[in-house]
């Protein structure tokens, strides 16, 4: 029989999840079957791990190691 920890733990696995799936991009966008900045091929699990991908994990590492030093989003202009 569960004790009131096991419901607490359950409830807050269950909100976990409900919150995570409601993070997700909700968008139908389309990935990228090459990288937009390398040109190499993006493997299939990349693509269906992150909707929409358009970089393969090293460029996409690089641009936000550059994020991080530089203090600037992607997207944003100098």
């Amino acid at each position: 029989m569960p004790d009131i920890i096991d419901i607490a733990q359950e409830h807050a696995a269950e909100m976990l999840a409900l919150q995570i799936a409601a993070a997700r991009p909700k968008s139908a966008a389309v990935s990228s079957t090459f990288c937009e900045s390398c040109d190499a091929p993006i493997p299939e699990a990349r693509r269906r791990a992150v909707i929409g991908v358009s970089t393969c994990a090293t460029c996409q590492e690089v641009i936000e190691h550059r994020a991080k030093v530089t203090g600037m989003r992607q997207g944003d202009r100098l």
